[in-house]
């Protein structure tokens, strides 16, 4: 088998304490039947490149760390525990939603623009909407075919208000390397908003 590259995606690392407390909400359903994340990988995706090769990697670091510093920090208010994602029947994941802010719409667009600028693999489209990001933390993924067997009336409803928020000072630069157990996380760069 050939290795492909690295598979990497630039996030927004949790606190540990937003990661304690919403790892707590994972045991609130065990009869749903679902993959929880582990508490030490849950996270805010806000660009997810796939996989990148040895020699593409030092100037999408770059052009990112160029995007990130142009942001001050700021905060991320999370409301909300529900099925996602909302357009997908059934739906796919159990997720943490957080309110849509122009700071972290801002971030995200400026890296997917940094990203496409030297990643010429990279696919998503760069949002032009104006429609701002709205983060969203994968608590768990549903195994679909165990979800779809259960009747629609005896699937567990999630729908929690909570209220969490946390201040956004960095991005990091992640390696997720795939393992049998689920996916393992690496830190491979912290870029410090603000800080030229």
């Amino acid at each position: 088998m050939t290795i492909m590259g690295h598979r990497i995606f630039i996030a927004i690392n949790l606190p540990e304490d937003i990661k304690k407390q919403l790892s707590l909400y994972q045991s609130k359903w065990p009869e749903l039947p679902c993959r929880w994340t582990r508490k030490e990988n849950l996270h805010i995706t806000l660009v997810f490149l796939g996989y990148v090769k040895d020699e593409e990697l030092p100037e999408i670091l770059k052009n990112a760390k160029t995007a990130a510093v142009r942001n001050k920090p700021f905060l991320i208010n999370l409301n909300k525990i529900c099925y996602g994602p909302t357009d997908k029947k059934p739906p796919r994941m159990v997720w943490a939603e957080g309110e849509r802010s122009q700071e972290l719409g801002n971030l995200q667009i400026g890296l997917e623009k940094a990203v496409l600028e030297s990643f010429t693999s990279y696919r998503n489209e760069v949002s032009g909407s104006g429609r701002t990001y709205a983060p969203h933390i994968n608590l768990g993924r549903l195994k679909i075919w165990e979800f779809k067997a259960i009747e629609p009336e005896e699937r567990p409803e999630i729908s929690e208000e909570i209220s969490l928020s946390f201040e956004v000072s960095s991005v990091e630069i992640m390696e997720s390397v795939l393992k049998p157990k689920g996916p393992d996380y690496f830190v491979l760069e912290s870029i410090e908003l603000g800080k030229k």
